[in-house]
C-alpha cells in the first residue's frame, strides 16, 4: 500500500488478536519506517517481542490510552494512528460501567487531542456492530467513540489531522472465538450450548479485517465510517460444521446480546453509500471540506445493514473450509 509505505505507523491494543495480525501484514507488505505498539500489558508485549524476534522495526510502549501524555510521547514522529484500545466484553461492562467509559470514550478522546498536537496525518479508530443501535453498556461507549472520532474532523479545526471509523462484526480466529469452546465440549461430548437457534451473525477473517483497515486509510478524506461488505452466517450451521455428532442446547440470549447483528441502523441509511466491498456512512455535518466518495451508490431509503437481511451467507462448504483455515 503506497500511501503507508516506508510510514511511521502507531498501534493502541496492539498485542490482542487484530494487532498481532496488523503487524504481522504491517512488516510483510507495508516495510513501516516505525511501527509503535502500545499496550498495557508487559507479559502480552514480551510474548509478541518472541512471535516477532524483535523485528528492529517495532517499537514497544508500555502504556495506556487514559493516560493523555504517554500517547503525546508515543506519537512522536508518528504518520498514521490505528485505534484498537478497548475494554470489550459485554458482560464485565455492565459490572464495571465507568471503566469502560474511561478507556472506550475518555481515552479515543485522548487518541484525539494527541494525533492532532502530534501532527499526525490519519487515524482510523476500530468500531463494533454493537455500536449500531446499541443495547448494552459497552455498544453505547463504542457509539460514543465513533461519533468522537467523526468530529475528530472538527476538532481539528485548522490542522491537517484526519479521522475515520471502520466497523466489523464478528471476526473468525480471534481471543475468544466460540470455535475452539464448540471443540473442546465436543471431545469431551458434551451439548453444544446455542444462545438462540435463529441467531445469526455477521463473519470476517482476520487477514481480512486487516486489509479493510489498510485500504480505508488511502480511501479516507475524514469523517467517513467504512463497513465491509461481508457475509453473514447462522449459529447452528457453524455448531453443526464444526461438531457434527454433538446436540445442541438452546440456552438463551444473554443480557446484553442481539438475536441478530446491526452494522447499520435504518436511520443511517439516508447518509449511507455503497462503494465497492464497502458501504460509506457519511458524517451527519461536514465541515472541515468534506466531499462524498465518487462512484457510491445510495442504499434504498429505510435499509440496514443487518445479519439476518443481508444478502451474503456461508454454506456449510465455506464455513468448514473457514474453520479448518482460520479455527
Amino acid at each position: 500500500m503506497a500511501l503507508l509505505d516506508g510510514a511511521s505507523i502507531l498501534l493502541t491494543g496492539g498485542t490482542g488478536s487484530f494487532g498481532k495480525a496488523f503487524i504481522a501484514y504491517a512488516l510483510e507488505h507495508l516495510n513501516p519506517r516505525r511501527l509503535v505498539v502500545l499496550s498495557r500489558d508487559e507479559l502480552k508485549q514480551y510474548e509478541a517481542r518472541q512471535l516477532f524476534a524483535d523485528d528492529p522495526r517495532l517499537r514497544w510502549f508500555i502504556g495506556d490510552v487514559r493516560d493523555r501524555r504517554r500517547l503525546e510521547r508515543a506519537m512522536h514522529d508518528v504518520d498514521y494512528v490505528v485505534h484498537a484500545a478497548a475494554l470489550k466484553q459485554v458482560d464485565t461492562a455492565e459490572y464495571n460501567p465507568f471503566e469502560f467509559v474511561q478507556t472506550n470514550v475518555t481515552g479515543s478522546q485522548n487518541v484525539i487531542e494527541a494525533a492532532i498536537d502530534r501532527g499526525v496525518r490519519k487515524v482510523i479508530a476500530l468500531s463494533t456492530d454493537k455500536a449500531s443501535s446499541p443495547i448494552n453498556l459497552y455498544g453505547a461507549t463504542k457509539l460514543c467513540a465513533d461519533r468522537l472520532f467523526i468530529s475528530g474532523n472538527h476538532y481539528a479545526a485548522g490542522h491537517p489531522t484526519r479521522f475515520a471509523v471502520v466497523r466489523y462484526g464478528n471476526v473468525m480466529g480471534s481471543r475468544g472465538s466460540v470455535i475452539p469452546f464448540f471443540r473442546s465440549l465436543a471431545e469431551r461430548g458434551e451439548e453444544l450450548p446455542v444462545t438462540d437457534l435463529r441467531m445469526t451473525r455477521f463473519w470476517i477473517t482476520l487477514p481480512e479485517a486487516v486489509a479493510f483497515v489498510v485500504s480505508s486509510f488511502e480511501l479516507m478524506h475524514g469523517g467517513e465510517l467504512y463497513v465491509p461488505r461481508i457475509p453473514s452466517m447462522r449459529l447452528v450451521d457453524l455448531a453443526r460444521v464444526i461438531a457434527p455428532n454433538s446436540p445442541m442446547k438452546e440456552v438463551g440470549v444473554r443480557p446484553g446480546e442481539k438475536l441478530h447483528e446491526e452494522m447499520i441502523a435504518s436511520d443511517d441509511a439516508r447518509r449511507t453509500l455503497l462503494l465497492d466491498n464497502r458501504y460509506v456512512v457519511m458524517p451527519h455535518i461536514a465541515g472541515w471540506g468534506y466531499e462524498p466518495p465518487e462512484g457510491g451508490r445510495p442504499v434504498p431509503d429505510g435499509w440496514a445493514y443487518r445479519s439476518d437481511t443481508n444478502d451474503l451467507w456461508l454454506t456449510d462448504d465455506d464455513l468448514r473450509a473457514l474453520v479448518e483455515k482460520y479455527g
